[in-house]
């Protein structure tokens, strides 16, 4: 059984905020010793290409610059979703340290596999 945590996140620079949140909730797995993971999906796979979190920053809560530093030095991985990176033109070697384009398939093994998922709205 996986204890992987998958926390999705759907949303890009456009809101800070929502983009950073899952973030942050995949830190606290992490940096508890949880295997955690992000999944970028629709406009958060900018996110996971180099520079696509430099200047996402919402009011009250940390750079998402810094929380993603943060949740990669403690054993976190991003995941770009294959369907959502292609109209968008991002490619493998348009992604940022600790990201990775992975197909649907990869998830839903993983979710088979036990991991339990959390969703931001």
């Amino acid at each position: 059984m996986s204890e992987k945590l998958i926390f999705n996140c759907s949303w890009g620079p456009e809101d800070p905020e929502r983009a950073t949140l899952p973030f942050i909730a995949a830190n606290i797995a992490a940096s508890a010793g949880q295997d955690a993971v992000v999944l970028c999906t629709i406009e958060a796979v900018r996110l996971g290409t180099t520079g696509g979190v430099d200047n996402v920053r919402a009011d009250g809560i940390p750079a998402l610059s810094d929380v993603y530093a943060e949740f990669l030095d403690n054993g976190g991985q991003v995941w770009l979703c294959g369907v959502c990176t292609k109209p968008r033109n991002i490619t493998e070697d348009d992604c940022a340290k600790g990201a990775q384009i992975v197909g649907a398939a990869k998830v839903v093994e993983e979710v088979v596999g036990g991991a339990k998922t959390v969703a931001f709205a």
